[in-house]
């Protein structure tokens, strides 16, 4: 059952950053062990995705119902696949840096050897996770602006 949660301030937008997280179908070109993926609905609120992950011997498919509220919110739940269940959550909300992007994942394999697996690389595996999103959010927007210098303040 591992379970990981994590807040950072990112020097981008939360639209943008909701709009790299919501682009399932690009996940293959950049996120550790997806290796397919595949949208069958899409609505405002809703996005029904599939997602082949592949790491060592392993490769599984599993299907998820995103709900979605832009910008501020992914939530995603488990439909099929191999798990006992799984739950992720992308909340984003403004911040006079840039975004606050909090992510929490919670998960259970239904085969014991699956879940041996991921156990032992798990915390590595969402961390690099998190951080394959803001080198994307980089490739995609450029390197964030750095903020404008102060001017010297002067002798009086």
């Amino acid at each position: 059952m591992p379970q990981h949660a994590e807040s950072r301030i990112v020097p981008f937008q939360p639209e943008q950053m909701w709009d790299l997280v919501i682009d399932v179908e690009r996940y293959p070109q950049f996120l550790p062990w997806c290796v397919d993926t595949r949208i069958h609905e899409r609505t405002d609120s809703l996005q029904l995705a599939e997602m082949a992950i592949g790491f060592g011997p392993f490769r599984e498919k599993f299907i998820s119902r995103n709900t979605i509220r832009r910008p501020e919110y992914i939530k995603v739940r488990y439909e099929r696949g191999p798990f006992r269940y799984l739950h992720n959550d992308w909340n984003f909300s403004a911040d006079p840096r840039g975004c606050k992007v909090d992510f929490w994942i919670d998960f259970e394999f239904r085969s014991r050897l699956l879940q041996a697996a991921i156990g032992v690389v798990f915390a590595e595996a969402t961390r690099r996770m998190v951080n394959a999103f803001l080198q994307r959010a980089r490739v995609v927007y450029g390197a964030p602006a750095s903020p404008p210098a102060r001017p010297p303040v002067l002798p009086a």
